[in-house]
């Protein structure tokens, strides 16, 4: 379960993304109507989705603090990763619907007239917060380990390269006289904002799938294996992560003659060196094997594979 003061700073964090997205959405969009420039009403939008995956976030602190159950017994962490699932879902449906409708427009051409100078000033504004919501969330992110977070502040990172298109796209219209530019320009970033969505989605399958990012960790395990007398070729070693805690669980061998007690210490000291080695360790499994044990082996990785 996740420390109070992990869920507080996710929560604190969730409430800042979520007030700064409302505003530069209701800003956005406002000043897009009034100015006529359907770019910026794209970053609105944008902005608007940014609103409710921050809302998402918010909901996902309180599940992942819910304490382990016989439904579940390794808790509710994971639900940070299915929050993640949700968000790259959301942000690809809103730039569909902004791919569809630039499309529309583009088909469907009407008079348009050269979107008022007030656009810029807000886009303006828009990439200074943006850029600095991406970097406190970031921050957050990495200092919590919460891929929600972490996803978010992508999300954001590529709000700034959205809006600097926009003000691109603002200023070469203004420039050229070219209104259709505008409607262009709402089509590129409704593509860049799909390609975010599937690279987030694709991203968080390593620790659905309960994969590991980081494979010198199981160096560490053999590492803290060798420091104990008598024990040899740890294998069947699987890491897998479930929020920011990792669950490690191994095969070790021990001379045949040793009574249970004695495996037991031995064993006892390996998952404390682990531990000291290792941080934000969830649970460790260690079976003992007599030396020389010959099974074939299927599944996790041994210490000839490294």
């Amino acid at each position: 379960m996740p420390s109070e003061n992990k869920k507080q700073k996710i929560i604190t964090a969730s409430r800042v993304a979520v007030i700064s997205n409302a505003l530069l959405s209701v800003l956005k969009i406002t000043v897009g109507f009034a100015a006529g420039s359907m770019a910026v009403i794209a970053d609105g939008i944008d902005s608007a989705s940014d609103v409710l995956a921050s809302l998402i976030t918010l909901f996902t602190a309180h599940i992942i603090d819910r304490p382990p159950n016989k439904k579940y017994p390794y808790g509710y962490n994971k639900a940070d990763n299915m929050a993640t699932k949700i968000l790259s879902f959301i942000i690809f449906f809103a730039g569909a619907q902004l791919a569809i409708s630039s499309v529309d427009r583009f088909i469907h051409p009407e008079p348009r007239a050269i979107p008022a100078t007030i656009a810029i000033y807000v886009i303006v504004i828009s990439i200074v917060a943006k850029q600095l919501l991406a970097i406190y969330l970031k921050k957050a992110g990495k200092k919590e380990e919460s891929s929600m977070l972490l996803a978010n502040a992508n999300n954001m990172q590529s709000d700034v390269v959205i809006s600097l298109s926009v003000f691109a796209g603002l200023v070469f219209t203004y420039l050229f006289k070219m209104p259709l530019l505008d409607v262009i320009i709402a089509f590129l970033v409704s593509l860049w904002i799909m390609f975010v969505a599937v690279k987030i989605f694709f991203d968080s399958n390593l620790e659905l799938m309960d994969g590991v990012d980081n494979v010198a960790l199981y160096n560490k395990v053999v590492q803290a294996c060798k420091m104990e007398a008598g024990v040899v070729h740890p294998h069947r070693i699987r890491i897998r992560k479930i929020a920011q805690l990792y669950l490690i669980s191994l095969d070790i061998e021990l001379p045949g003659e040793l009574n249970l007690e004695e495996g037991h210490r031995i064993s006892q000291r390996v998952e404390n060196n682990i531990k000291k080695l290792i941080p934000n360790v969830y649970d460790i499994l260690i079976h003992i094997e007599p030396e020389g044990n010959a099974e074939k082996e299927v599944f996790g990785v041994s210490e000839k594979d490294l």
